[in-house]
């Protein structure tokens, strides 16, 4: 096919350019591991809730458990926003700086609400 006849099919404001493939840098990248280790543990805790439920263990106990998963995911959400806000707000460009920055405060209002 022609680059012409390509060009006349391509949306307006897209230049047709192929996307890069490298993956993204994310603020939580150098730490991806240690993040996934922890949402692995954060998950078999949640498993461990549900067998406690299947065994019609004492609601308090439930309880118990479903805080210190709740707690987990708070430790978990705070170093996401913290790696955010180094990575991805400060190391913005200058014109995207303040849409980072009210996209991380929408974000910490979302997790406040959450309770």
């Amino acid at each position: 096919m022609c680059p012409n006849a390509i060009a006349s099919r391509t949306p307006p404001g897209y230049n047709g350019a192929m996307a890069s493939t490298a993956p993204a840098t994310r603020g939580y990248t150098a730490t991806k591991d240690q993040l996934q280790n922890r949402l692995r543990r954060i998950e078999g805790q949640v498993r461990g809730i549900q067998g406690m439920v299947e065994e019609d263990r004492y609601c308090i106990d439930v309880l118990t458990q479903i805080s210190a998963v709740q707690a987990a995911l708070d430790k978990v959400a705070l170093g996401l926003l913290d790696e955010h806000a180094r990575h991805c707000v400060m190391g913005a460009a200058d014109d995207e700086r303040d849409d980072k920055t009210q996209e991380l405060l929408a974000a910490v209002a979302r997790l406040m609400r959450r309770g």
